[in-house]
């Protein structure tokens, strides 16, 4: 069945940048970035995006999308599946031909989503002030092509994103992120942790921050 491309969205913004994050980083790509968020990380660097934006149609989505010509689409948020008409761009995309990804902070369920669309996927430590909402339904859901990114800001962050690294076998399912936040956890201390522990993780810094020295991208 076609998507539905009436569905409406509120869109914060969309634009072609860098993917400074997951295993496409470095990839031009273009970002659709969705309005609202029914979480509150400690941490979070796109609060701006938790309300305002404008009411597009899927349709008029991916006519911006198009105008932008980059083959690559990271549909993220906020948390872009707080918004029903998500699943239906995310399809759109799909049958559009691009290569797509979804950036998901793990609370809501990920099952709809649509098989093509590589789900990039956040456990939340609990320095992020929401280890609560957590749907850990979700981990048995991810497939190779899925990633799992997990935010660390501590020490103690560290120890509990190895535990459940352990326990639930994630390294199994999927490929693995640890990233320490700006500021709060110091990049060498994070990837000498991780040589001595000889986790199979892949450890990541924000790249378009390391870039524009902002959290945007651009």
């Amino acid at each position: 069945m076609a998507a539905d491309l009436s569905a409406k969205l509120r869109i914060t913004e969309i634009f072609h940048s860098i993917q400074g994050e997951s295993t496409r980083v470095g990839l031009p790509s273009i970002f659709v970035r969705l309005t609202g968020c029914p979480l509150r990380c400690d941490w979070c660097d796109t609060d701006y995006a938790f309300s305002g934006g404008e009411t597009m149609t899927v349709g008029t989505v991916l006519e911006k999308v198009a105008a932008l010509g980059c083959p690559t689409v990271c549909v993220t948020g906020g948390e872009p599946l707080a918004q029903k008409g998500c699943l239906e761009l995310l399809k759109a995309l799909c049958d559009a031909g691009y290569s797509v990804s979804l950036e998901t902070s793990g609370a809501l369920d990920i099952t709809p989503v649509d098989d093509r669309v590589s789900r990039v996927m956040d456990l939340k430590a609990p320095g992020s002030g929401e280890e609560a909402s957590n749907r850990w339904d979700n981990l048995a859901r991810l497939t190779p092509r899925d990633e799992l990114k997990l935010v660390l800001s501590s020490r103690e962050d560290y120890d509990w994103a190895v535990r459940q690294l352990r326990e639930h076998r994630l390294a199994e399912r999927c490929p693995i992120l640890f990233s320490p936040v700006q500021g709060q956890l110091a990049p060498e201390q994070l990837a000498q942790w991780i040589l001595e522990d000889r986790l199979p993780v892949r450890f990541q810094l924000q790249l378009h921050k390391i870039l524009w020295q902002d959290s945007k991208g651009r």
